[in-house]
């Protein structure tokens, strides 16, 4: 059964993570080759862990928010490893931090606007798109053929919660200007 689980799981997060890059490279928040950054990825288990009794705690009143505020974790941490990696890289606090400054329910915009510096109509476009993700993900998890409450529907959620901690990652790469694109040779 724990090996049907986890196999459900593996196959429910590939959707999410083709569903998330389709969709942003359609809103053009990321290019045709997505960035990556294995030192950032590398962050996810310890970031899940103290991100999992929030999103688990909110997720039946706000799923939408529960599934979208990681997104705003991945972005920060890029954006960490764009600026001073070597200040940031040995650091265990990431999310805990991040919340502690104005709290769980306002941590998109201690991201958006105070790691990351947008204003304005950016902030609210970073902030719709994020939302947008979290509702496309929220309804993938609805629609799963997984029963609530079992250990499918529980790797479901953190197979969720990883795809949008890496999306939030690979978007806000692309936004800081890492375009992988091939290099021309003559």
């Amino acid at each position: 059964m724990e090996n049907d689980s986890k196999e459900i799981a593996k196959k429910f997060e590939e959707k999410v993570r083709e569903d998330l890059t389709s969709f942003l490279q359609y809103k053009k928040a990321l290019d045709p080759h997505v960035p990556e950054c294995p030192d950032v990825e590398e962050k996810w288990a310890m970031i899940g862990r103290a991100y999992l009794p929030d999103a688990s705690k909110e997720f039946q009143e706000y799923p939408v928010v529960s599934l979208g505020w990681i997104m705003f974790v991945g972005m920060a941490m890029a954006y960490y490893w764009d600026t001073d990696w070597v200040a940031n890289a040995d650091r265990t606090d990431y999310y805990e931090a991040l919340r502690e400054k104005n709290g769980f329910d306002n941590l998109d915009e201690t991201v958006v606007k105070t790691v990351l510096g947008y204003e304005g109509e950016a902030a609210d476009k970073v902030i719709e798109l994020v939302a947008e993700c979290a509702s496309r993900v929220h309804s993938l998890l609805t629609h799963e053929q997984v029963e609530n409450g079992t250990e499918a529907a529980f790797g479901c959620f953190v197979a969720a919660l990883h795809q949008m901690y890496l999306a939030g990652m690979e978007m806000e790469l692309n936004a800081l200007g890492y375009h992988m694109t091939p290099l021309q040779t003559k």
